[in-house]
């Protein structure tokens, strides 16, 4: 990307409402198969947060990836260790890790690799063409949760 900072993050009133219909389409299972309704419980409210959200599925597991950086849903995250992952008729629940900057690393370049990614990828520094390194310096701008247990339930 040269010498162009990172692009940064901010939750706008155009940002909420195209949330808002995304999250629309995910709870009624009209979405790109990645696409979950994460559901955390605020860190402060008690209330409960949603928020549309691609789940990386590797050979290495599955995993909840902040491309956007340390929002809400991760500090909520980080607090509770666990939330819920919703779409169509399917809600599970999931119990998470946060990864290590050097297990991060390849798991962030899979992502940015995914070609949906272009919405996205203005908020890195490195490309999907970059060496595994670059990500593990772009690791700590942008979280990685491994899921670890799942329970799922039919609504």
């Amino acid at each position: 990307m040269g010498n162009e900072p990172t692009k940064r993050f901010e939750m706008t009133r155009l940002r909420r409402t195209a949330n808002a219909a995304v999250s629309g389409f995910v709870k009624y299972g009209v979405s790109p198969d990645e696409l979950h309704l994460l559901t955390t419980r605020g860190r402060r409210s008690g209330f409960l947060r949603s928020v549309p959200l691609s789940v990386l599925d590797s050979e290495q597991g599955r995993f909840l990836v902040s491309p956007y950086g340390e929002t809400d849903w991760v500090r909520n995250l980080r607090k509770d260790g666990f939330a819920t992952l919703r779409r169509g008729g399917w809600i599970e629940l999931v119990s998470v890790r946060e990864l290590e900057p050097r297990q991060a690393a390849p798991l962030l370049k899979e992502y940015l690799d995914h070609p949906r990614s272009v919405v996205v990828a203005p908020y890195f520094d490195a490309s999907p063409e970059s060496p595994v390194e670059a990500f593990e310096a772009e690791a700590g701008r942008h979280p990685v949760f491994r899921v670890v247990r799942s329970t799922s339930i039919r609504i």
